[in-house]
């Protein structure tokens, strides 16, 4: 009995030990952009704009639709006349001012649909903090208006203590990725995943669907693409080649890219 309960022992211990030389092996992209974002009481409007525009171009992904004039509107040239979106921000919504209208935007997408566009945009607020929320924003303000927010906005919609902070690097203060959770369907809707891709007759058409991706790509093979979308492109899509986000790798942890892994591997 002894002897068998040891084995049993030995066998739990190896496994562990497998799953965890994978998880320390699994390479996490460096992304330009740090997820992590601390901007002071005394910010310039210079400062959030020169923040927002990285995260706008790097972390949060904005480029993956807005700009290409099909997905969603214009933010930096001119859409229909109207300008860049700084110039009309401030015109969409009656009595609201550009930068409530822009935030209202990013945490409610479904709210203020330009006419012409689908509903794909992610809620933006459970994936980036608010400091990056807000440098965005005033980064969207500069692109033909007028930059007013402040370190104050910033304050104010910050969660209260002890609730999770979207946009926190993983194992630091405020929480992680997704909430930390390792579920693969909360990964796959904080990343906005379905935005692009159909998975289970959810989500758009215009990236492959990956209903059946299991059946054409390996662990392996998804793994690296996550990691680094320019690895490969799949077959009729050469034209989106270089408009997945490459920031995943720093967006996720090495479980939460795993379990993601193991799961669209399982979908034959």
């Amino acid at each position: 009995m002894w002897a068998t309960n040891a084995k049993i022992v030995g066998i739990v211990l190896g496994t562990l030990a497998l799953y965890t030389l994978i998880a320390n092996k699994i390479p996490q992209v460096q992304s330009e952009v740090p997820q992590a974002l601390t901007l002071g009481a005394n910010v310039t409007p210079e400062q959030l704009v020169a923040a927002g525009e990285k995260v706008y171009t790097g972390i949060g992904g904005c480029t993956t639709c807005h700009g290409l004039g099909e997905r969603a509107p214009n933010l930096l040239t001119d859409e229909k006349g109207q300008g860049p979106i700084g110039a009309r921000c401030g015109k969409r919504e009656p009595g609201k001012t550009c930068k409530q209208y822009l935030y209202e935007s990013l945490d409610n997408p479904t709210a203020y649909i330009v006419s012409g566009y689908q509903p794909i945009m992610p809620v933006m607020t459970k994936q980036l903090s608010p400091e990056q929320i807000w440098s965005v924003i005033a980064f969207l303000e500069s692109q033909g208006g007028t930059v007013d927010v402040t370190a104050d906005d910033i304050a104010k919609s910050k969660p209260a203590a002890g609730a999770p902070t979207p946009g926190a690097s993983p194992g630091s203060t405020g929480g992680a990725f997704a909430g930390g959770s390792t579920d693969p369907k909360t990964i796959i809707q904080a990343a906005g995943c379905l935005a692009c891709h159909k998975l289970d007759g959810q989500g758009q058409v215009i990236a492959p669907d990956l209903t059946h991706v299991g059946s054409r790509r390996n662990a392996e093979s998804i793994r690296k693409k996550i990691l680094d979308p320019a690895s490969s492109v799949t077959k009729g899509y050469e034209k989106l080649a270089g408009i997945m986000p490459k920031t995943f790798g720093t967006m996720m942890s090495a479980a939460q890219l795993e379990a993601l892994v193991q799961y669209l591997a399982a979908h034959k």
